[in-house]
């Protein structure tokens, strides 16, 4: 049996994955999840062949969700869901152990090479992905500052563009005052931004706009 956990906060969402998962990978067993809190617990009680994370869903870091998970079960097979730009979002999850970053938008045989490769432990890179990433080598490409942050920066980033106080932050991601402080001069002087308002003119330039 391939033991499946299916997490995404949208009913229509998990019922058409798990269909499709039903009917490509033969005697699977689905499990589904609606935010961090229930795929946590579900991992920490079973194994997984798969793992697939929703980027966005409610009340939920997914960036601590994939850490916590990899440090319980460092072998954990991961595989991102979302529709934010996976050239700027998927090295992050990706440097934090996700096997792969699947598209929304993606393709029937795209979803099943996805699918395939992590269900056996292989990394899943999409082949935009895999182009912008071999442009970056050869310099093809200008470097996008925000490749500079580390996952966690990114995230605070991310809340920073939404306009949400430090206070909001520190409640989100269950961090003290100072340790956002901290995080938030870093990445000031990496994306070389004196303000909020420079910081978020920056992540339009660049496409920084989260997707549900």
């Amino acid at each position: 049996m391939i033991n499946v956990l299916l997490a995404d906060d949208h009913v229509i969402i998990r019922a058409g994955l798990k269909i499709f998962i039903e009917h490509h990978v033969p005697h699977s067993v689905i499990d589904e999840a609606w935010d961090g809190d229930s795929a946590f617990k579900k991992i920490k009680d079973k194994d997984y062949h798969l793992i697939i994370l929703d980027v966005n869903m409610p009340d939920t870091d997914s960036f601590g969700l994939v850490s916590n998970i990899i440090s319980l079960k460092p072998e954990a097979n991961i595989l991102m869901f979302s529709m934010n730009a996976e050239e700027i979002y998927a090295k992050k999850y990706l440097q934090l152990g996700a096997k792969g970053y699947l598209s929304k938008a993606s393709s029937e045989a795209e979803i099943k090479i996805a699918l395939d490769n992590v269900i056996n432990a292989k990394r899943y890179i999409s082949p935009s992905l895999n182009q912008a990433f071999t442009e970056e080598v050869l310099g093809k490409k200008s470097s996008n500052p925000f490749d500079d942050l580390s996952p966690r920066e990114f995230e605070i980033v991310l809340h920073l563009i939404r306009g949400e106080s430090s206070a909001e932050i520190c409640h989100a991601l269950n961090l003290h005052t100072s340790t956002i402080g901290t995080h938030k001069a870093r990445i000031f002087e990496k994306l070389h931004c004196s303000n909020i308002i420079d910081i978020r003119d920056l992540a339009k330039v660049y496409n920084i706009i989260p997707s549900a």
